[in-house]
C-alpha cells in the first residue's frame, strides 16, 4: 500500500482520501478495520504509516457506526409498525 507522507502540520486527511470508505458495506469496513488494528498492534509501521493507519481506522470505525445506527433505526421503525 503506497501512501504519500503527511506533513506534521497537516490538519488530517482530505475528505477525498477516505471517500472510498463511504462506499463500503458494513462487513467490508469491519474486515478492513480489523486488518488496520492488527497492523497497528504489530508496531512495525513508521510513525507516518501509523498515523495514516490510525486515520483510516477512525474513518472505518465511523462507517461501521453509521451502518449500526441505520440498522437500529430500521429495527425501531419495524417495531413501531408491528405495534400499530
Amino acid at each position: 500500500m503506497a501512501s504519500t507522507p503527511a506533513s506534521p502540520s497537516s490538519s488530517g486527511p482530505s475528505a477525498a482520501a477516505f471517500a472510498d470508505v463511504a462506499e463500503l458495506s458494513y462487513e467490508e469496513a469491519r474486515d478492513e478495520l480489523i486488518r488496520v488494528v492488527s497492523e497497528l498492534e504489530q508496531g512495525s509501521a513508521t510513525l507516518e504509516q501509523s498515523l495514516a493507519l490510525w486515520e483510516r481506522g477512525e474513518a472505518l470505525a465511523s462507517r461501521c457506526e453509521s451502518w449500526l445506527i441505520g440498522a437500529r433505526e430500521r429495527l425501531e421503525a419495524a417495531r413501531q409498525t408491528a405495534a400499530e
